[in-house]
């Protein structure tokens, strides 16, 4: 039940607007005396104000002005005499809701205020909305409202209280550690640390002391014993980024100690006991590792207990407004600025653009923007070349001496994306045809034409 104050220091209009603003369903408080409105409005919550203009002691002009200060959230509707309405018009002007004229009309009053209620309710339910969607579309830093990602956020729900191994795929800069980190921040572990070591970057000696530790000697520079990183992620994650670069011989000391759940310090006699959970991720196809004897096959079904694919940006185009956004307000935040606004011609090009650098590439740009570019509005002159002319950036490929058969080239790059598209749109036809800027009739044209296979429920059509 929504709650009314009415404040009327003229008897005959109080006790009126109480017996028709509760005859329509409303629960009032009311009261003479501005005073002590002003003291319910500090203690207690309403969903509007219906206040004279002219009380003794506190005015309706100070109650407003205390609301709009205090609760601007809560509406008011002003109640003034004919001599006042250049008052009640200064009111409107400092945020009053509107204004009634003595003698008013009961069925003008209901109106106005049932109008006033009804703005509050849409701003509170915009408001939870935007709440919603800001926690429905952000799984701590993982951004996104497409169905691709939605899976993801459903997969990091259900696994993050688990102690599985999980194994993270996908190119380079679709977020792979930020996912891990996700993982770790909502799993019974996240009060104890997450420990991030990227086996591509250190030489296989120095790697092997990072994950496992030395005792002094082990080698020359070891002065003192040196826990490494699974002690040091004892009781917490531990996050082995591009694991597909790790030596064989480091595969093979990680997967006994995956078994084992117990270390050996390079040079050490004594194993330890560790508790660690341990995410993977790798930016290559481990299953063509393996095939290749790069990896080993034991340590891939160790390591890939849960699998975590993340999509590469183009897989989720509709994503993009939501992280330019994110990614403008960020920064704008760190630089002391105010947050930039694309244009949506601007928009529209950066959802186009294929972003090879993925999320990370997209994030670079926004933090440029915000950096370089003066203007509060972005517009196509401020974008770099690679964006307005994406084909002129990609390398081309030298013209052969001897030419060569360029409608088959273009015919192989028309098969590519329509092969793209129908994979992309999960086989549906008019939403690949819209995705290639051509009809239905046109797509179903060019797939009889280069003899690739139709879904049977297409080709019964």
């Amino acid at each position: 039940m929504e709650k009314i104050l009415i404040v009327d220091d003229e008897k005959s209009i109080l006790e009126l607007l109480i017996v028709v603003f509760e005859k329509e369903g409303y629960a009032v408080k009311a009261t003479p005396s501005g005073t002590k409105a002003m003291e319910w409005l500090e203690k207690q919550d309403f969903d509007l104000v219906i206040t004279d203009i002219k009380l003794p002691e506190i005015s309706g002009l100070d109650i407003l002005k205390y609301l709009q200060e205090k609760r601007p959230d809560i509406p008011i509707v002003m109640i003034t005499a004919y001599g006042s309405i250049k008052q009640a018009v200064e009111a409107l002007k400092a945020g009053a809701a509107d204004y009634v004229v003595k003698p008013f009309d009961i069925e003008e009053l209901k109106i106005i205020a049932a109008q006033a209620l009804e703005k509050r309710r849409l701003r509170e339910e915009n408001i939870i909305l935007k709440r919603e969607l800001k926690e429905k579309y952000n799984l701590m830093n993982l951004i996104g409202k497409s169905r691709r990602m939605q899976e993801i956020y459903n997969l990091i729900e259900k696994i993050a209280g688990t102690e599985s191994t999980v194994l993270i795929t996908g190119e380079s800069g679709t977020g792979k550690e930020v996912a891990a980190r996700t993982i770790h921040a909502l799993s019974p572990r996240k009060d104890n640390r997450f420990v991030s070591v990227n086996c591509g970057a250190l030489p296989e000696s120095l790697l092997e002391s990072e994950l496992f530790g030395h005792v002094k000697g082990a080698f020359t520079g070891a002065a003192a014993d040196k826990k490494g990183l699974f002690e040091a992620a004892e009781q917490g994650t531990l996050f082995l980024d591009e694991i597909g670069e790790m030596s064989a011989y480091t595969q093979v000391k990680l997967l006994r100690s995956l078994q084992d759940k117990r270390i050996r310090r390079v040079g050490g006699i004594n194993e330890i006991a560790v508790d660690v959970r341990i995410i993977a991720a790798s930016n290559q196809d481990l299953k063509e590792s393996i095939k290749e004897g790069k990896f080993r096959e034991d340590l891939f079904y160790r390591l890939n207990v849960i699998s975590m694919r993340m999509p590469p940006l183009r897989e989720r185009r509709e994503d993009i407004p939501l992280l330019v956004s994110h990614f403008l307000e960020r920064h704008s935040r760190r630089m002391n600025r105010l947050k930039k606004r694309m244009t949506p011609k601007v928009m529209k090009i950066l959802e186009a653009y294929p972003w090879p650098g993925n999320v990370r590439e997209l994030e670079n740009m926004m933090e440029r923007t915000v950096a370089i570019e003066e203007r509060q509005t972005v517009t196509e002159d401020c974008l770099p070349e690679e964006l307005l002319h994406p084909q002129k950036a990609a390398e081309v490929d030298v013209l052969p001496d001897s030419g060569f058969d360029l409608k088959n080239h273009l015919n192989d790059i028309s098969i590519h994306y329509i092969e793209e598209a129908r994979r992309r749109c999960q086989g549906n036809m008019k939403k690949a045809a819209s995705l290639l800027g051509l009809s239905y009739r046109s797509l179903r044209h060019l797939i009889e034409k280069y003899n690739l296979k139709i879904p049977r429920e297409e080709a019964e059509r």
